[in-house]
């Protein structure tokens, strides 16, 4: 038997030796058996029988098939001839579906594609295109005999075209994409060579490579340029048929590709022109802006100066002719002489403001007589009422969640993330390390397959072993979970797509470059001898590698390894999630490995979210410890999905003792600067340590009993909230506190007063300033709360009551408690040591330091006439300047600056922005009211063949053709597309049972004898129709993908497709894929150009017919609801600010009798501070987002204080001049304020530049201070200028009135003098008649002198 084996061989031989490469002769006939070299993974290696013989003409049913198979052989019945039997064209047709799955979204590709195949196996002169290299004997039973025989087959042969047929078949087919992955089908029939690098050879190469596991025998495809001299062995002529354009119509009809899969279709695409940034003249145009206003402002204030001059020069002028009898004006030319007042001069206005300043004052004045006759009973009723408010604490929410604290429920982000969880449940849990092995040489290694490749230091054996046992370590966590009863572990929380419903470990998701060898250390370490060309050299890991990060779909490699490249949990692992820090998508030569597990996500209230959160604390554990291992040959960085916010609570935990100490610090500097130090002697009787204590106190109280009332009623309280709430508080308390007490020491009993009516009279004298300042700040956070931000809305009304439940307690316990202190100062009682007194008397009253200093030296400087004018011209010069810097602030929040500096996720952003080369997925989402269904529906999605040029996933791919200003680097995928081409009955993937008990069920073993097509294949092109398209949708979506049909929904679409109980779709989602976004500007502005471009399909998409006027398509991405806040920030700080500002403005008015100019300075004056503060933004790297936000409204009303407290100050000054009113204003209140505002916030802000967190550092410590700083500078320097120019005029209703007193004074004083002068006159006349009776008589009485006494006494 072995010797007619042998002769049968050595036959062979001599037939190919002398075969001929005639027209119309076959090289190989029939088939013959299965090719004994070859295993393959899809089908049977069947080979054909060598036979030189003539072509067969075909009729009948041989003819019908190759009409159908290879239409372009086809001559008509009786006249064609071909090289291939029935069965062959059978076995061809069986081959072709396999690959025209991929394909046949252009039909140009599918049929050039089986043009190619059907010369080679078909073509009539077979003979002269191919010449055999190698035959094998094979076993021919059941093929071309029943018996056990033996006839040689051909295994290998070379096949000659043309290089310009195979340069236009390949060109025909290069773009045509796969929607499951956005990628190119090219890429899985090239090989090592993916899209990129694939060419026309190394696209036959692969398909004629037996090692590929889908090729029966190897094929030599030689391409041969026929413009130049060639060497062919004799009789042999290159095919050179005709191929069509991908943009062509088949010869069947077919249409022509679309876009998506032929660029020759597609219509030049320009890309939209950048905006152009905002020019005047040729600059900057805020530049310009700012400049033409600097110039006009300070044109203005010169004309003003020089207008006030004139006016001044000639006035004295006049009065030295004496033409006038007034006494003067000021500088400014503001009438400074205290005239006699007419009433009918005094105004409105006038009046209103006096009667409001009396009012007021009256008011206080017994309300603060009352605390302080009573205050103990005041005392204890304040603090019942603060416990009652604060006993809601107990049932305090505190708001975590960066999607509750800063996405509002209404807001568009968060009702379409509401909407996709709903449908689509929630985007997936990320655990991540991203691993580099920096020092760690590389090396180049010569393959014998693949060529010379260069290998990077981590992308080495060992360390993928140990980056497999790391993982290993990680899958085979288990631990205790108290929600589920039992052992845990990771396949009870983990996110399987291929089998979700009761997931193995094996099924999870887990995504690595040991996933290439299915997680098999045998798979690592396999190595075969193979060889190729005549040369054998050992494969091993690293061929398999170089093919699978080429060919990631691949279910076997090209090498006699003849590994798959598929994860073991059934699918592909893109190299992009695998490996990083690659250059041109040399992948072997990455800098980092990425391992990611990842877990399905569940609401907050589901038990599976504590299980997943425990999960991923073990995840923690184990790369912590890790980490730490010394014998680690990795540096790396993780995360897990739970990362960020434990990082923020740690750093927020860790920086309370921070604000603890702050707090210290400005409790210390009150009750220091709050005493009087007159005498060593009585330093414990004069300190004010515990008044000091009782201010912390009553802020403290007022902010607990905000917090818990709105505990009452449900309102989440935050973070942000207990940071900033007290440090507001705190510096309003304070404030009213300085000037209070201050007020206090400086007053001086008057006769016959007690001391609670002196505490009375004080608290009626500052008390309407404390009102103003506080009702404006009250009402200002109110009205903050109509912003749309949860964590700003929320803020806005905690501060609100706090400020105002501040200022009650202040008017109550506050009093009472300055009436005891006052109580014991007077009895002369220490401090804290209530029972010990000191004997040494009090000395005078004490006007510190810091007022007469301001008085005497601070005022006269600031308004000296030189002074203001400097002072005008740099403070219009910072305004002008920071509003061109305010345009230029950056709008944002990196999620780095959360965290503290000593964060390990730190690392694992700086290694996210180094290494990652493709972003976060981004999934454009269909709500109800679209009818995919119908023809047009389809159409207007899909991107195969026949569908629209502007379809939803071509508009998408459109966008990817720029990247840099869609930031959408992946086109998206498409189950409309798969599932047209899945349903296609010229495919191999949808099958039903035929009649039985299962008739009409999905077949998913495609069993042809128990199975049939689910359609009857169709000669046009393909489209379901509505009662198809509805039937196996749920088919498709529940087919799990294989080498036989990559179409299959499972996995990739399950979850892409919400049906109601009706199967009517109400929503879908197609995925794509983000540009790598590294920080919060490029994140928002790929939410607004994601939101464009869904807008544009959206209107496309209504024009179907059929379509509801209300369907709408919107990108999600997971990020949204973080940045949408910056797309309208800008609008809503404006909106805020301004509505923060009305009140000051409008109280201001108010509380000063309608007083308008002096609310208006006001107002000019906060809104300064605002605008300068964003400049100093700007220069100091401070981004705006919405904790500026919150701080810029919390300087509105630490503005206030600063300001509105002079201006009221200045407005009841009755001194002659505007100047003079200024100084008195600045030396009276800007003390107390540069005490209680300034040096309260100060030290306690400086404390802060400790703290850990960046958030705190930037947005607290530095934006507080520059708040405060420039707070100071314009409340005592540029406020007093700017009265001493514009403020109002004295108040003459308060003239009239003085003016009133006086004269009363006057008459009194004159009556007196009257009385007194007639009382001597009368002693006089008395002392003479006594003399003259002394003279004549004696006295008999002195009844008379006794007499006058009385009257006098009496009078």
């Amino acid at each position: 038997m072995v010797r007619v084996a042998a002769l049968i061989v050595f036959l062979a031989c001599v037939v190919l030796s002398e075969a001929q490469h005639e027209p119309g002769h076959c090289a190989f006939y029939e088939e013959c058996g299965l090719n004994p070299t070859v295993s393959t993974i899809f089908g049977k290696a069947i080979v054909p029988c060598l036979n030189y013989s003539a072509a067969r003409p075909l009729t009948g049913a041989h003819y019908q098939k190759l009409k159908k198979v290879c239409p372009m052989l086809d001559q008509g019945e009786g006249n064609t001839y071909a090289c291939c039997s029935e069965k062959q064209l059978s076995t061809l047709e069986a081959s072709l579906t396999s690959s025209r799955i991929l394909l046949f979204r252009c039909p140009a590709c599918a049929d050039n594609f089986a043009h190619l195949h059907c010369i080679n196996t078909c073509s009539p002169n077979q003979s002269q295109i191919l010449n055999v290299t190698e035959v094998m004997d094979v076993n021919t039973q059941n093929f071309t005999s029943e018996k056990n025989e033996t006839r040689p087959a051909v295994i290998a042969y070379k096949s000659f075209l043309s290089a310009t047929f195979a340069q236009g078949s390949f060109q025909s087919c290069k773009n045509v994409r796969i929607p499951t992955t956005g990628g190119y089908a090219i890429s899985t029939m090239c090989g090592r060579y993916g899209a990129q690098l694939c060419t026309p050879q190394r696209w036959l190469d692969f398909q004629g490579d037996s090692g590929n596991g889908l090729a029966p025998l190897d094929i030599d495809f030689n391409l041969i340029n026929l413009e130049e001299p060639f060497d062919l062995p004799e009789g042999v002529i290159p095919y050179n048929g005709h191929t069509l354009k991908c943009n062509e119509t088949t010869t069947s009809g077919a249409s022509a590709c679309t876009c998506q899969d032929c660029e020759e279709a597609c219509s030049e695409i320009f890309p939209p022109p950048p905006p152009e940034p905002f020019r005047l003249l040729g600059a900057d145009g805020f530049l310009v802006i700012s400049i033409i206003l600097l110039c006009l402002l300070v044109l203005a204030f010169l004309l003003y100066l020089s207008v006030t001059c004139l006016a001044r020069s000639r006035k004295r002028k006049d009065e030295e002719k004496g033409k006038t009898k007034g006494k003067g004006k000021d500088q400014n030319s503001n009438d400074v002489t205290h005239r006699e007042i007419d009433p009918s001069e005094v105004t409105c206005i006038d009046r209103n403001s006096q009667a409001a300043q009396a009012f007021l004052s009256l008011q206080f004045r017994h309300w603060g007589t009352l605390m302080a006759t009573y205050p103990l009973t005041v005392l204890l009723l304040s603090a019942v009422v603060v416990a009652i408010l604060s006993a809601g604490l107990k049932s305090i929410e505190l708001t975590t969640d960066p999607v509750e604290l800063w996405s509002a429920p209404s807001s568009r982000a968060r009702q379409e993330k509401d909407f996709h969880d709903k449908h689509f449940g929630p985007f997936f849990r990320t655990n991540q390390l991203i691993l580099t092995a920096p020092g760690r040489k590389g090396h180049l290694y010569d393959s014998l397959v693949f060529g010379q490749h260069n290998f990077s230091g981590i992308v080495s054996k060992d360390l993928i072993i140990q980056l497999l046992e790391l993982q290993t370590r990680i899958q085979n966590i288990e631990f205790w979970s108290d929600d589920l009863n039992r052992t845990a572990s990771l396949k009870d929380v983990c996110y399987a797509p291929l089998n979700p419903s009761n997931p193995s470990l094996i099924d999870c998701a887990v995504n690595s470059l040991p996933q290439y060898f299915q997680n098999s250390l045998e798979n690592i370490n396999h190595k075969v001898n193979m060889t190729e060309h005549g040369v054998t050299k050992e494969v091993n890991w690293k061929d398999h590698l170089i093919y699978c990060v080429n060919s990631p779909l691949s279910f076997k490699d090209v090498t006699d390894l003849g590994m798959s490249c598929m994860a073991d949990y059934g699918a592909p692992v893109f190299p992009f999630l695998a490996v990083g820090g690659y250059e041109n998508d040399d992948y072997i030569n990455a800098e980092a490995l990425i391992l990611t597990f990842s877990l399905n996500n569940y609401p907050r209230d589901d038990v599976k979210f504590r299980v997943a959160m425990q999960w991923e604390t073990e995840f923690l554990k184990i790369v912590q410890e890790y980490q730490e291992n010394s014998t680690t040959n990795f540096t790396f960085a993780y995360m897990a999905e739970r990362s960020l916010e434990d990082e923020i609570n740690r750093t927020t935990a860790e920086d309370i003792p921070i604000f603890m100490i702050s707090y210290a610090v400005i409790f210390v500097y009150i009750a220091v600067a709050l005493g009087e130090y007159s005498s060593c002697k009585r330093l414990l009787v004069d300190s004010k340590f515990l008044v000091g204590l009782g201010g912390i106190l009553v802020v403290g109280c007022s902010v607990l009993a905000s917090m818990g009332f709105y505990s009452w009623i449900g309102i989440p309280s935050s973070l942000v909230i207990l940071q900033v709430v007290p440090f507001l508080v705190l510096a309003v308390g304070a404030d009213n506190i300085f000037i209070f007490v201050l007020e206090y020491q400086r007053d001086v009993r008057e006769s016959g007063e007690k001391r609670e009516e002196q505490i009375g009279r004080v608290l009626g004298n500052v008390a309407p300033s404390m009102l103003l300042c506080s009702l404006s700040e009250s009402i200002c956070f109110f009205l903050g709360a109509l912003s749309t931000m949860p964590a700003v809305k929320s803020f806005a009304l905690y501060a609100a009551l706090a400020v105002l439940l501040d200022f009650v307690l202040q008017m109550t316990a506050f009093v009472a408690l300055l009436s005891l202190d006052a109580r014991r100062q007077d009895n002369n009682r220490c401090e804290l040591l209530c029972c010990v007194t000191v004997s040494t008397q009090r000395s005078k009253k004490n006007k510190g330091f810091l007022r007469p200093l301001m008085r005497k030296y601070y005022a006269p400087v600031l308004l000296h006439r030189y002074t203001r004018v400097i002072v005008m011209l740099v403070f219009i010069f910072m305004f002008c300047g920071s509003l061109f810097l305010m345009f230029h602030v950056t709008v944002g929040l990196d999620q780095e600056l959360a965290l503290p500096q000593d964060s390990y996720m730190l690392d694992y952003f700086k290694y996210l922005y180094k290494y990652f080369e493709v972003g976060v997925p981004v999934y454009f989402v269909t709500r109800r009211g679209y009818n995919f269904s119908t023809v047009a529906g389809m159409n207007a999605v899909c991107s195969s063949v026949d569908c629209n040029s502007n379809s939803l996933t071509q508009k998408i791919r459109y966008a990817t053709e720029f990247p840099e200003l869609s930031y959408l680097a992946i086109p998206s995928n498409s189950w409309v597309d798969d599932y047209i081409d899945w349903l296609n009955p010229q495919g191999d993937c949808c099958y039903v049972y035929k009649p039985g008990p299962d008739a009409g069920k999905f077949c998913p073993d495609r069993d042809t004898d128990v199975c049939k097509k689910c359609l009857i294949p169709s000669l046009t092109v393909f489209r379901p129709n509505v009662k198809q398209f509805n039937q196996f949708l749920p088919f498709f979506l529940g087919n799990r993908p294989d080498i036989a049909c990559p179409k299959g929904g499972l996995g990739a679409y399950d979850t892409a497709v919400a049906m109601d109980e009706n199967g009517e779709i109400i929503a879908s989602r197609f995925m794509a894929y983000h540009t790598s976004l590294t920080n919060s500007q490029e994140f928002t502005a790929a939410l607004l150009k994601t939101r464009e471009l869904a807008y544009n399909i959206t209107m496309s998409m209504r024009e179907v017919p059929g379509t509801s006027p209300d369907f709408e398509v919107f990108p999600y991405t997971v990020t949204n609801v973080f940045y949408e806040q910056y797309l309208t920030i800008v609008p809503e700080g404006l909106f805020n600010i301004s509505l923060c500002l009305l009140p000051t403005f409008i109280v201001c008015c108010l509380l000063l009798g309608l007083d308008l100019r002096s609310g208006l300075l006001n107002l000019i004056t906060i809104i300064m501070i605002v605008i300068d503060t964003v400049g100093v933004m700007t220069l100091w790297s401070i981004d705006y987002n919405a904790v500026a936000l919150i701080n810029l409204v919390t300087a509105v009303g630490i503005s206030v204080e600063f300001v509105s407290h002079m201006t009221r100050s200045f407005a009841l000054s009755t001194k002659p001049t505007h100047v003079d009113r200024a100084k008195e204003a600045t030396a009276n209140m800007g003390s107390a304020v540069f005490a209680g505002v300034a040096m309260t916030n100060l030290p306690g802000i400086l404390v802060l530049a400790f703290a850990k967190a960046q958030l705190i550092q930037i947005f607290f410590f530095r934006l507080n201070l520059v708040i405060t700083l420039l707070g100071l500078a314009h409340g005592l320097i540029f406020l007093p200028v700017l009265l001493s120019y514009f403020g109002p005029g004295v108040n003459k209703a308060v003239l009239l009135q003085l003016q009133q007193e006086r004269a009363r004074a006057r008459q009194e004083l004159e009556l007196k003098n009257n009385i007194k002068q007639a009382y001597d006159n009368m002693s006089y006349e008395n002392n003479e008649t006594k003399q003259a009776d002394l003279n004549t008589k004696s006295p008999k009485s002195d009844s008379r002198p006794s007499t006058m006494e009385e009257k006098i006494d009496r009078f």
